[in-house]
């Protein structure tokens, strides 16, 4: 390596001028490479990095030098240096600055934003998250599918659907692939999944709520109970939590992130109890209430602090919280409880499902109890009307879990161009 000639090319992170010799640190997406210029050997070269602006692209052509004082343990004297494109000044925002910058800021420049290593790191985990996914999925007999974004009727109820024009008809964004995956188990393909955007109507500003954001859905046919998939859910989590460990050692160095390795099987929490428990912890709440954020949070508190876990389910929802949910199952012997489970990580929800129910009489009574009109579904239930196993699934939020996995205070810190209510650009 040492007295080879190279070629690199980045962005001119830093620049020191010492009088007769000048360091300028260039970044790519691997790291800094520091590029040396003595003003004796070449004048013409050393007044040129003078002017360059921090930011500027520009491709350097030199000889490897080994130096201890350098970052990487090597530097490169330059023979050439051409400028691609320069940079204005001043820059709005600071790449390498001490000063820290508001979030907004650096959504509003995000472009600046990801030149930050430590920035960069999250999507890069994020990348061996959903790899680490793909290939557990896929290992148990899985295909990958895609379905519509664009669709005539919503999975989870209509206020929280975005409304589109669709040539001369109302159509809208899809909040989940959940009545086409749930067809798809009436066609052999007994064992999806699909990682792709779904969108939600909600105007939350909260930490952990955003309009548009990566699912991962699953879903698969020939079940017993939800406890087939509360299996599928935990190994994936246990999964892609070694895939990213083994996989982005650098990354979470560089974030100082480290992921602990789960015990299995993951406890299990009846929504009865769960309420006691943080009752218990002073949160206002009853039997029937949706947990929420507040009792989410508490019960997070109180898992890791007694039982010493980060990961969990809570099961046995009752029938009036999954009501708008019209395609729960629910106990033959008691209907006013669920199958329905959420997989709670450190206090926060990043996984919902539960076993469907799949005898097409009581699936239309549910969905009359909801009020929805069945000619909308037409295309849904056709599929239970003409052989439909026992079959289940759930949403997981990829960026959630990602937040999670490293201790982000803000969901859209794991979102390349977050959209929210009150942000639609850049």
């Amino acid at each position: 390596m040492f007295g080879k000639q190279v070629t690199v090319g980045g962005w001119v992170q830093d620049l020191r001028n010492l009088g007769g010799i000048s360091f300028l640190q260039l970044r790519d997406r691997d790291g800094v490479t520091q590029i040396t210029t003595l003003k004796k050997r070449s004048k013409e070269l050393f007044d040129l990095v003078a002017s360059i602006q921090r930011e500027s692209v520009i491709l350097v052509t030199g000889t490897v030098k080994e130096s201890k004082e350098a970052r990487a343990g090597f530097e490169i004297i330059p023979e050439r240096i051409d400028i691609l494109n320069k940079a204005e000044a001043p820059l709005p925002l600071g790449v390498i600055d001490k000063v820290g910058a508001d979030l907004d800021t650096r959504l509003n420049n995000r472009f600046l934003d990801l030149r930050k290593e430590e920035v960069r790191a999250i999507f890069q985990v994020e990348a061996k998250t959903t790899e680490g996914i793909r290939r557990y999925l896929t290992s148990e007999g899985f295909v990958e599918v895609h379905t519509p974004k664009i669709v005539a009727a919503g999975a989870e109820g209509g206020s929280t659907l975005f409304s589109v024009k669709y040539f001369d008809r109302n159509a809208y964004l899809a909040q989940s692939p959940q009545l086409y995956k749930q067809n798809l188990m009436a066609t052999g393909l007994d064992r999806v999944f699909e990682i792709a955007p779904a969108y939600r109507a909600e105007a939350s500003d909260t930490i952990r709520h955003i309009a548009e954001f990566i699912s991962l859905d699953v879903e698969l046919a020939f079940i017993e109970s939800s406890e087939d998939i509360m299996a599928v859910a935990e190994g994936i989590v246990v999964n892609s939590l070694d895939y990213v460990r083994e996989n982005a050692r650098t990354e979470l160095e560089r974030l100082g992130a480290k992921i602990e390795k789960p015990s299995v099987p993951f406890p299990r929490v009846k929504y009865r109890d769960a309420i006691e428990m943080v009752k218990a912890e002073g949160v206002n709440i009853e039997h029937g209430d949706d947990l929420g954020t507040e009792g989410e949070k508490s019960l997070g508190e109180v898992m890791k602090r007694d039982k010493k876990v980060e990961l969990y389910f809570i099961t046995e929802f009752p029938t009036s919280l999954k009501r708008g949910t019209f395609y729960a199952k629910r106990f033959d012997d008691d209907p006013e409880t669920t199958g329905y489970f959420d997989l709670d990580y450190k206090g926060q929800e990043i996984v919902s499902g539960g076993q469907r129910e799949h005898r097409y009489d009581v699936l239309t009574e549910q969905m009359r109890e909801n009020n929805l009109n069945l000619e909308s579904f037409d295309f849904y239930l056709k599929g239970f009307r003409y052989g439909m196993p026992p079959h289940g699934g759930f949403g997981f939020g990829v960026e959630r879990y990602v937040q999670k996995m490293l201790d982000l205070p803000n969901i859209r810190e794991a979102v390349l161009f977050p959209r929210d209510r009150s942000r639609l650009v850049p």
